[in-house]
């Protein structure tokens, strides 16, 4: 759960904290696990923790359960209720009074079980385990990137430091290794990890599945790790250590929390504390200890309301002085100022649209859609600079354009190129991070082979979840990828992808679709793009056009007359023209349609679509190297996969699967003296 924050550089420094408790706890021993009564001392820290156990009881009570984890501890439920007690306006008490309500009868609340973007004072949606810690990642760029493109001496407009608080579960997912590995070659000083080290799992103790050095690990990673040994009571040693996190240069910081789970009641020390409700005797002992009737509940002390509040009249003070700061740089630096304001405001801009409009795709002639797309990428990088990423090792292979001297390094974070390694997962995650940071502000990339997005599915997913803007490249996107074999043939990725909400997947089959696909993924604010590109030459395809493809369909051919309909995209296109060709000199008449999008073609009007795809009864036949899935909403027929691909040539692998123009002539030939001119709706969907 990355929260954002700021403050001032100070000296360097990288110390273990070993922080001892001060106050007097009586303890009792239950089960074999001490639990320490709350704080006795009306002290103002001691005030506000014990303030804060007993709304979070009281919000996991309310409702009959919630996740109590992190926040005695689970994090979403932390957040919320600091949200409200520093004075989010949003956040009243009845927003958490809905926490873990049914929300029946369309009633809504800002209280999720996870942290979700569209809700005031929420950075990321975040739930499945490690993707905050990646999207924190990409936040900490994005704060190192616009820093280095926009801050002059004196003028520190960007300041961003980024939080993030995790736990057992987290540190183990593969998504987080891959992000902490990179944050700390990156040297990204401006992140912060805080663990809550509680040893606790759902399914047991810690050491039933996980005996490592943790902070050996994190050293090894190239980040500073300290350690608070008594976290659950210790308000100054954690305070100590986040003071001394900010000292920290070229290195990112780990903050080692030794916590007790549900410390201070009787499921202590047990995974119980993370889900589900608190005993009254335990909640009533706290309640007593801050000096409130047990009985009452959703009630903050007058004293530990004020002492919380002072931070929103803190912040309104830096809010001030940000825009005092930002005044005095927009009379300095009227040019760079106007270019931040671009970049936080003003999308793309319009000169991107007016240099892809200008394009003349006719010199690209048969290249394959992917170099066709490093082509188109090379001239749209220096206009755009709210562009930012890059690949997982295979970016000679996309073919993305990129500079040495343009690479996101500790040395010169204005780099916008970032080299993620083979880290597909963490590559799209981090992207959601960047996305997120000034939304509007980056437009991240990601590319690799169309086969490894299943690596990255969870992160892309996030993405479109969150409606965050990215365009992700994915090459080598058929059976056509030959040699290295059915491991690399993607022949059913596409299905999820298709299938994705808020996702646009797009099949360009020529550089002239291409530029379609970049002009829908740099115009998509609120949604994600992947662009799946082929390595073949691509074949002669007559008539294709860059605004009509951004429908989703569009006819290449027509003819009133046709006795069948033949739709394709991408790489298999070319082949499906040819086909048609052969077919209208043996006298048969044939309609030809370019789908570079099924999911633009479903946004289009009913009228549009039919217009498409007529729904009078005569066949249309799909023809693309994937498993058939969304094509059968629109078609009668589909000449497709249902197998793995084979490690061999390209063109072998269409003959070998029944996809070359010759088997497209055979199949459609069998299926029309199949129906014999009946309707072939009435028929229904046949794999030919």
């Amino acid at each position: 759960m990355p929260l954002l924050g700021t403050s001032a550089p100070v000296a360097v420094q990288n110390l273990p904290i070993t922080g001892k408790s001060e106050a007097n706890h009586e303890t009792r021993h239950t089960n074999g696990v001490d639990r320490p009564l709350p704080y006795q001392s009306q002290h103002d820290d001691g005030l506000a923790v014990l303030s804060l156990r007993n709304l979070l009881f009281d919000i996991c009570n309310q409702n009959g359960g919630g996740h109590g984890g992190s926040a005695v501890g689970h994090a979403a439920m932390f957040l919320y209720a600091l949200n409200h007690l520093v004075g989010f306006d949003a956040w009243t008490m009845d927003e958490l009074k809905a926490y873990g309500s049914a929300k029946l009868n369309g009633f809504t609340t800002l209280s999720h079980a996870h942290p979700e973007i569209e809700v005031p004072g929420i950075e990321v949606t975040t739930g499945p385990l490690g993707q905050g810690v990646a999207n924190s990642v990409g936040l900490a760029i994005a704060s190192k990137n616009l820093a280095a493109r926009f801050n002059r001496p004196g003028y520190d407009i960007v300041q961003s430091r980024i939080y993030c608080i995790t736990g057992d579960g987290c540190l183990m997912e593969g998504v987080a290794l891959e992000s902490i590995a990179l944050a700390g070659h990156l040297q990204l000083d401006n992140l912060v990890l805080i663990y809550d080290n509680n040893q606790v799992t759902c399914d047991g103790p810690l050491d039933w599945i996980n005996t490592e050095d943790v902070n050996g690990k994190m050293r090894a990673c190239g980040w500073a790790a300290m350690e608070v040994l008594e976290g659950s009571h210790d308000v100054n040693a954690i305070v100590e250590a986040l003071q001394s996190a900010q000292t920290v240069r070229g290195r990112p910081t780990f903050i080692n929390v030794r916590t007790v789970i549900g410390v201070g009641t009787s499921n202590a020390g047990t995974s119980k504390a993370h889900h589900g409700t608190f005993a009254e005797e335990d909640v009533a002992r706290s309640k007593v200890a801050a000096g409130l009737d047990p009985s009452v509940t959703h009630s903050i002390p007058d004293k530990a309301l004020s002492y919380f509040r002072e931070r929103k009249s803190h912040g309104q003070k830096l809010n001030l002085e940000w825009d005092a700061l930002l005044s005095n740089y927009t009379a300095a630096y009227p040019k760079l100022s106007a270019q931040l304001l671009q970049r936080r405001y003003g999308g793309p801009g319009k000169a991107v649209f007016s240099l892809l409009d200008s394009i003349d795709t006719t010199a690209m002639g048969k290249l394959s859609t992917r170099e066709s797309n490093g082509e188109i990428m090379e001239k749209v990088w220096p206009v755009c600079e709210a562009l930012c990423g890059g690949g997982a090792d295979l970016v000679n292979s996309n073919k993305i354009y990129y500079s040495e001297a343009d690479a996101f390094l500790p040395s010169y974070p204005a780099g916008r190129y970032v080299r993620y390694g083979i880290r597909e997962h963490a590559m799209a995650s981090i992207s959601n991070g960047i996305a997120a940071y000034g939304k509007g502000t980056f437009i991240p990339i990601t590319a690799t082979f169309l086969m490894f997005y299943l690596y990255a599915a969870p992160g892309v997913r996030m993405g479109a979840l969150s409606h965050l803007q990215a365009l992700h490249f994915a090459t080598h996107d058929s059976f056509a990828e030959g040699q290295n074999g059915p491991t690399h043939q993607p022949v059913e990725v596409d299905s999820l992808y298709r299938a994705m909400p808020n996702l646009i997947y797009f099949r360009p089959c020529d550089a002239e679709e291409v530029v379609a696909a970049w002009k829908l993924g740099l115009s998509s604010t609120s949604r994600p793009t992947m662009i799946s590109l082929g390595r073949d030459p691509v074949g002669p395809v007559p008539g294709t056009d860059r605004n009509l493809a951004l429908k989703g369909a569009y006819v290449l051919r027509e003819n009133s007359d046709a006795a069948v309909t033949l739709a394709s995209c991408g790489t298999s296109l070319h082949r499906v023209v040819a086909a048609a060709n052969e077919l209208e000199k043996a006298g048969l008449h044939v309609r030809v349609v370019s789908c570079p999008s099924l999911d633009l073609l479903e946004e289009q009007k009913g009228t549009y679509k039919a217009s498409i795809f007529p729904a009078d009864g005569k066949p249309i036949v799909s023809v693309e190297e994937y498993v058939a899935t969304t094509w059968a909403r629109y078609v009668t027929a589909s000449i497709s996969m249902t197998t793995y691909g084979y490690s061999a040539s390209s063109a072998s692998n269409y003959a070998r699967f029944g996809m070359d123009a010759e088997s497209i002539v055979r199949k459609v030939r069998g299926y029309l003296a199949e129906l014999g001119g009946t309707n072939a709706r009435l028929a229904g969907w046949k794999q030919l």
